[in-house]
């Protein structure tokens, strides 16, 4: 993790550059095997009691992140300077406590009123009635952790005077296992307008290999480039093609998986609402949803990889000439 200095924060103060003169690989450099490695070993360590909607392991989690954006100068937005965006129990029926999404904001250089919006949720089930914790380690854990370190790349390019075009929103969402609710919420009660949000890169399950791709820790399965944006498609693949070369498995976008995945993460809240997105996946795994999903059994390598795509996919869009062109109807 790159640490905050006086004299960074100084430069950081200087004139913005040219973003086009940076090279991206150089900051996506900054996402490492080491830095995931902390983060989840403690995101997803027993301190934190599964991260259950409203309870005490997810305020934990939560209070994690705030701190990690305050340590690095990741700004909250204007609107909720605290970074929470508080979800009432009223909004959960009363079934849940009161819960938080948690946000980072950067403002754009160019045009600060288009937002991407970077998600991935870090909720998870909590503790069974045998006193099992479900760390949730890949479910959960494995996209929030990669949300601080592309978060961290870009304030990396921002103290050297590479501020993105475009605003960047990063969501780390509560309440998806509960059923998209933070999500859901979000949409409901957007802090910019939805209008304005570009595109949603949402990551959910990033840190395993699956059975259809043993000892392969180059590929990723991508779902709903298409959906909605030519454009997304083309700059997703793009990208991957100039800096990562990985194998982008589209298997689960098939309108006729039976998996239905597209709709079932916080990615489809947005796209619902004629958003963009890309949701990012590593395939199910023996541990999905069991007390056994833990930071030692994460393939780290694969997970940085991954990072490192999404925050360049991120990178591109918020820097392009044009805002994405939504050219296909929402299902």
């Amino acid at each position: 993790m790159l640490l905050v200095t006086l004299t960074a924060g100084m430069v950081a103060c200087g004139t913005q550059k040219n973003v086009e003169n940076a090279n991206p690989m150089e900051y996506a450099e900054t996402i490492t095997v080491s830095d995931l490695q902390e983060h989840l070993y403690t995101f997803a360590g027993d301190e934190y009691e599964g991260r259950d909607t409203g309870e005490p392991g997810q305020k934990k989690a939560a209070e994690y992140i705030v701190n990690f954006y305050q340590e690095i100068g990741i700004d909250a937005p204007a609107s909720n300077p605290n970074y929470y965006q508080v979800i009432p129990t009223e909004f959960f029926n009363n079934k849940m406590k009161d819960s938080e999404n948690v946000l980072g904001f950067i403002k754009g250089s160019e045009k600060p009123e288009e937002i991407l919006v970077i998600t991935s949720h870090y909720d998870h089930v909590g503790v069974d009635d045998e006193g099992n914790i479900y760390n949730g380690a890949d479910d959960g854990g494995s996209g929030p952790v990669a949300i601080l370190e592309i978060a961290e790349a870009f304030k990396a390019a921002q103290k050297d005077g590479y501020t993105p075009k475009r605003s960047i929103l990063f969501i780390h969402l509560t309440a998806e296992e509960k059923g998209l609710l933070g999500s859901k919420y979000y949409v409901e009660n957007p802090i910019f307008p939805l209008e304005n949000t570009v595109a949603n890169l949402n990551m959910d399950m990033i840190g395993r290999i699956d059975a259809n791709h043993e000892g392969n820790d180059n590929y990723i399965y991508l779902i709903g480039s298409d959906k909605l944006s030519t454009d997304l498609h083309e700059v997703s693949e793009n990208v991957n093609s100039e800096f990562m070369n990985m194998d982008l498995d589209y298997t689960y976008n098939d309108e006729n998986d039976p998996n239905r995945f597209y709709y079932r993460s916080d990615h489809y809240n947005f796209a619902k609402n004629n958003i963009p997105a890309i949701f990012y996946f590593n395939g199910v795994h023996p541990d999905y949803h069991k007390a056994t999903d833990t930071a030692e059994k994460i393939e780290y390598e694969a997970l940085m990889k991954r990072a490192k795509l999404v925050f360049l996919t991120a990178w591109e869009i918020a820097n392009r000439d044009e805002r994405l062109v939504v050219d296909k109807a929402s299902k």
